[in-house]
């Protein structure tokens, strides 16, 4: 009942979006705020389950999180006593298949008249770059500094050999490489493959289509997972195949 509330709510809002789109997605075609998405992330999708991706950190509704014992971070330490929404496919990835992110556009100006390129003119400017940086398929709660440092790298199995980047958080991170825990790995891989299905602007490499189908297989859905990813469909208004599929055959749903 709270989700389906939350979403007849939400559909009365200035965010909400009928689909008109030049190009055919099956992705998010309903929120364009990344702040108000937060937001309802926050309090009907994972309001009973609040633990970050890669280091299972619990957090308070107030976003206070209790560090994992042992929990270390070299930089970013202002940021590793705060909870961020990660975009699991980052931002910049699928960010510079648009000419706005690359090349800036003639929306694109600030208050001196200077243009402006990157994240912020493709926000600004196109309708498809705000859908796909909103989607909540591709949120994930994670400690700011471990977000930080995990940034736009691709993830990657690394050398066991390698430390972990957190101390007692399983998460390793090495030049342009990022190692997720075992634990995170099925639910990146679908969130990696729903990315490319459901938007023709993000193509995944040959190597990283490898990785996600092998980690898929490899780490199959759970229970979360699956309540997660019914509770955004019912929100969002499209579902993510490579989980709800599995979960119904596992009856899980």
């Amino acid at each position: 009942m709270r989700t389906l509330i939350t979403f007849a709510l939400i559909s009365s809002t200035l965010f909400f979006q009928a689909p008109s789109l030049a190009e055919n997605i099956n992705g998010n075609q309903r929120f364009e705020s990344f702040n108000q998405v937060k937001k309802i992330l926050e309090k009907d999708v994972v309001f009973d389950h609040r633990f970050t991706l890669y280091c299972q950190a619990p957090f308070m509704a107030n976003k206070q999180i209790l560090l994992p014992e042992g929990f270390q971070t070299i930089s970013h330490k202002k940021r590793a006593s705060r909870i961020e929404w990660e975009h699991v496919v980052p931002a910049e990835n699928f960010g510079r298949s648009f000419t706005e992110w690359r090349e800036g556009s003639s929306d694109c100006f600030d208050n001196k008249g200077s243009p402006f390129k990157g994240r912020k003119c493709a926000e600004k400017a196109n309708r498809t770059f705000r859908l796909m940086q909103c989607d909540m398929y591709n949120l994930y709660p994670s400690i700011g500094a471990v977000n930080a440092e995990r940034g736009n790298k691709n993830f990657e199995v690394l050398s066991e050999a390698l430390p972990n980047s957190f101390g007692s958080c399983s998460m390793k991170i090495s030049g342009n490489k990022a190692e997720p825990p075992k634990s995170s790995r099925g639910t990146i891989a679908r969130s990696y493959k729903y990315m490319a299905y459901a938007y023709p602007k993000f193509n995944l490499s040959k190597q990283q289509a490898r990785l996600m189908d092998a980690w898929d297989k490899q780490y199959p859905v759970q229970r979360w997972e699956c309540i997660r990813a019914k509770r955004i469909e019912a929100i969002q208004g499209n579902e993510n195949p490579f989980v709800k599929n599995p979960c119904q055959e596992n009856k899980l749903w």
